[in-house]
C-alpha cells in the first residue's frame, strides 16, 4: 500500500474519494453481483466481503489505529485489488452505512468508497465507482445527499430562489465533488439533456456532479452564485465552482466558459477547465480521512507476495517473543535458586534461623546480608562478588 507523506488535509495524488447514497432495495447484493462478475472477467485480481466486526478483529497488513474503525453504523467493508496501466496496482475500499437519522426509507443507504494506487492518479483509468457498482441506470447507486441529485445526470437547479442558493452553498463545503453549473440557453433536445461529465476521462466521470439552469433562470442563478461563491453565471456558458475554503489557485474568470453548445457535442472547452480544475489540490472533505485511514490501515486483501512477508514478519515477531520469554525464564530460575540458597544459609537448612559462633559472623556477616547478597545476583546476574 502506497504511504505517501503528504498533509493530511489535502487529498494525496494517489487517492480517489466519492461517497453517496444507493437508493435500491439490497445495495450490497448489488455490489456482490457486480464484484463477481468483474473478477470473473479478469478485470478484477482479487476481491473481500467482510463484516466490519469481524474485519476490525482480523489479521491486516498494517498496524490497525483507532481511527481506522469504519464504525458502529458499518453494515458491509468491500474490499478490491486490480490493475492499470503498466501493471499499477489499485486497491479500494467500499463501506455501506445505515444512516444514524432516517426519515424515510427512501433516503436509502450510505456508501463511501477511497481507492488508492501506487502512482499518481491518473483520470483515464477506469472508475473505481464501477468496480463496485453497476454501470448502468437501472441501479441508483449515484445518488447525492442533497434530495434529487446524482453524479450521471443533469441536475436542474431549484425554481426557488433560497433553495437555490441553499444548494449551491451546501455544495461548494465539505464536498467530495466537482460541481459545476451549466445554463441551457435553450431548451436541449434529447442529445443537449445528456449530462456534460459523459465526455469526461472515466475516472473522472464519477467525481463530477452537473447542475444546469433552464432559460429562465439565467438571471437568478447569476444572482444567487454571485451572493454565495462570488462567481457569475453566464448566458449559454458555464462554470466551475469554487470549494470553501476557497483555493488560492482559483480564478472564477479562468473557470468560466462562455459558450457551451448543448447539441450533444463535445464541449472541449468546459471539459478542459473541469480537467484542471481536478488537478487543483483539493481539501480531505469531512469523513474523507476517516474512509482513507481505513483504507490504508485496515486492509485485508493482501497479495501472495504480501502474505508470505507477513507471514515471515510474523514468525520472526513470534522467534523474538519466545527468545524474550525464555531468557525470562532463565533469570527468573537462576534468582529463585539464589534467593533459596540465601535462605537457606540463613536457616541453615532446619527452617529456623541460628545463631553463628562470633568468629563464623565476623566471616560471614549477618544473616539479613546473606539474604541482599542472593538477591543481588537476580538483580543483576552479571556481578562478581568481592
Amino acid at each position: 500500500m502506497t504511504k505517501n507523506s503528504s498533509s493530511s488535509t489535502i487529498v494525496p495524488s494517489t487517492v480517489w474519494l466519492a461517497r453517496g447514497r444507493h437508493l435500491g432495495p439490497d445495495p450490497e447484493q448489488d455490489v456482490r453481483r457486480n464484484l463477481i462478475a468483474l473478477k470473473a472477467a479478469g478485470v478484477l485480481d482479487d476481491f473481500l466481503d467482510l463484516d466490519p466486526v469481524e474485519a476490525a478483529r482480523s489479521t491486516v497488513l498494517y498496524p490497525r489505529e483507532e481511527s481506522a474503525d469504519p464504525g458502529p453504523s458499518a453494515r458491509r467493508l468491500f474490499e478490491a485489488r486490480w490493475r492499470v496501466a503498466d501493471g499499477v496496482m489499485v486497491r479500494a475500499q467500499l463501506t455501506t452505512y445505515d444512516q444514524e437519522v432516517r426519515r424515510t426509507d427512501h433516503e436509502g443507504i450510505t456508501w463511501v468508497l477511497a481507492a488508492e494506487a501506487e502512482l499518481a492518479w491518473n483520470p483515464e483509468w477506469p472508475s473505481p465507482a464501477t468496480m463496485f457498482w453497476p454501470d448502468s441506470d437501472r441501479v441508483a447507486w449515484d445518488h447525492d445527499f442533497a434530495p434529487g441529485v446524482r453524479l450521471r445526470a443533469a441536475n436542474h437547479l431549484p425554481q426557488d430562489q433560497n433553495e437555490m442558493r441553499r444548494r449551491l452553498r451546501d455544495h461548494s463545503r465539505n464536498t467530495w465533488y466537482i460541481h459545476i453549473v451549466v445554463h441551457e440557453a435553450m431548451t436541449p433536445d434529447p442529445k443537449g439533456q445528456q449530462p456534460v461529465s459523459t465526455f469526461l476521462p472515466p475516472s473522472l466521470r464519477h467525481r463530477v456532479i452537473e447542475h444546469r439552469a433552464t432559460p429562465a433562470q439565467a438571471e437568478i442563478a447569476d444572482f444567487a452564485m454571485k451572493r454565495e461563491l462570488n462567481v457569475r453565471m453566464p448566458r449559454g456558458g458555464a462554470v466551475v465552482l469554487p470549494t470553501q475554503p476557497r483555493n488560492p489557485d482559483y480564478d472564477a474568470d479562468h473557470f468560466t466558459v462562455h459558450s457551451v453548445f448543448l447539441d450533444g457535442s463535445e464541449p472541449t472547452e468546459l471539459l478542459a477547465r473541469i480537467e484542471e480544475f481536478a488537478q487543483l489540490p483539493q481539501a480531505l472533505p469531512e469523513g474523507a480521512e476517516q474512509a482513507l485511514n481505513q483504507l490504508r490501515q485496515g486492509w485485508h486483501l493482501l497479495t501472495p507476495e504480501e502474505e508470505l512477508a507477513h507471514a515471515q514478519s510474523m514468525v520472526i515477531k513470534y522467534a523474538e517473543a519466545l527468545d524474550a520469554m525464555t531468557k525470562s525464564r532463565d533469570l527468573y530460575q537462576e534468582a529463585t535458586e539464589a534467593a533459596q540458597a540465601a535462605l537457606a544459609e540463613f536457616t541453615d537448612g532446619a527452617g529456623s534461623s541460628r545463631s553463628p559462633a562470633p568468629e563464623t559472623a565476623r566471616t560471614v556477616g549477618s544473616p539479613l546480608n546473606a539474604l541482599k547478597k542472593g538477591l543481588g545476583r537476580f538483580r543483576d546476574p552479571h556481578r562478581q562478588d568481592l
